[in-house]
């Protein structure tokens, strides 16, 4: 008889605080176990077994998009735009499991309108489309809903009327903010997440009090806000902005979510965040920004799953899915240990990349 079970002795598990001493993991089938009867054994040899990651904050383009991060870890990906509605189903039921905001909600004419292909539908010029525009997406299949906050391109009555209508459809609402201004009308409007964090200046008290208030999280893309500014070095931002922002985010008790933004579309900026190899820096950034390595895994496994109602994974627990990430060291320790991965699994299948 042909077992379903695999048995990953003498392994050390982040519990989501710490590291355990060494014990069995079982994998039955696609979630994780607790009878080890009849199961193949892996030796693990005293390695270090995390959650699959998250990216909170992806873009697909390519059907090699998914490998690259299935091959450095991440076993659930969050899109954050992407079209068409046909496209996006494309990369429904692969590795990693994703879900996708589609088309996001945009001013006209500012840098979000001008990438190539985006649709003409997704410009609102008034807050009285923002109904119809939610309901396309919730028909499309959207998980979320996502609006982009860019300069003045859309007004307050706008915002606060897409947040408005997604909530009204029971979705997860999203809110692009990259500048004080933006993040600041993310908080008004009220959006369960505001993605990026101001590269013009530091988050006021009085915005991260009313995030704390309203229960809203943050995904920073730390990866993205060094890029941009390391590669286009725009007048007035300054990285040390964004990581300031984060610092006080965390410090005020608004959950962090780890995202990285990244796409492999045409840049422009010469050194692009990338599918997989970025998730593993914003680790390394939000621990200088002040979270501590046990919290930036939280930030990549049990905080996106809970904030994104993805109950099942996140953890290592019997009856969760067996999303799995097997490294080299100790990543509470020293966080680049993500890095040194020895074997990947998602639901259950062995997806290490060959060597």
């Amino acid at each position: 008889m042909t077992t379903t079970r695999t048995a990953l002795t003498d392994v050390r598990v982040f519990d989501g605080a710490r590291l355990t001493e060494p014990t069995t993991v079982v994998i039955d089938g696609t979630v994780i176990g607790d009878d080890a009867t009849g199961a193949r054994t892996v030796d693990c040899g005293g390695a270090t077994l995390l959650p699959g990651l998250f990216d909170a904050h992806v873009h697909l383009i390519f059907p090699d998009d998914l490998a690259k991060l299935a091959h450095h870890g991440i076993t659930t990906a969050l899109d954050m735009a992407c079209w068409p509605p046909q496209r996006v189903d494309s990369f429904r039921g692969r590795v990693p499991d994703i879900r996708s905001a589609g088309i996001p909600a945009i001013g006209p004419g500012g840098n979000h309108a001008r990438m190539p292909g985006m649709p003409g539908e997704a410009a609102l010029t008034d807050a009285s489309q923002a109904k119809g525009f939610v309901a396309q997406r919730v028909a499309d299949g959207s998980d979320y809903i996502k609006v982009v906050i860019e300069d003045d391109l859309l007004d307050q009555a706008t915002i606060d009327a897409v947040i408005s209508a997604g909530k009204a459809h029971g979705k997860l609402t999203v809110a692009h903010a990259s500048s004080v201004d933006a993040y600041r009308r993310a908080v008004r409007a009220g959006a369960d997440v505001v993605t990026h964090v101001p590269r013009d200046g530091v988050l006021d008290s009085d915005t991260i009090a009313r995030m704390t208030e309203q229960g809203q999280v943050a995904v920073p893309t730390l990866a993205m806000m060094e890029a941009v500014i390391n590669g286009a070095r725009p007048h007035g931002q300054d990285y040390a902005y964004s990581r300031d922002s984060v610092a006080a985010l965390h410090a005020a008790g608004v959950p962090v979510l780890a995202g990285t933004d990244a796409f492999s579309g045409p840049a422009p900026i010469p050194d692009p965040v990338t599918h997989g190899p970025g998730l593993h820096h914003e680790l390394v950034l939000l621990v200088d920004a002040g979270l501590t390595p046990a919290e930036a895994l939280q930030a990549a496994t049990a905080l996106p799953a809970r904030h994104f109602g993805l109950h099942d994974r996140g953890a290592v627990r019997p009856g969760l899915r067996a999303d799995l990430l097997l490294v080299d060291g100790d990543p509470l320790t020293d966080i680049t240990a993500t890095r040194r991965i020895k074997r990947i699994w998602a639901a259950g299948a062995d997806i290490t990349p060959a060597a």
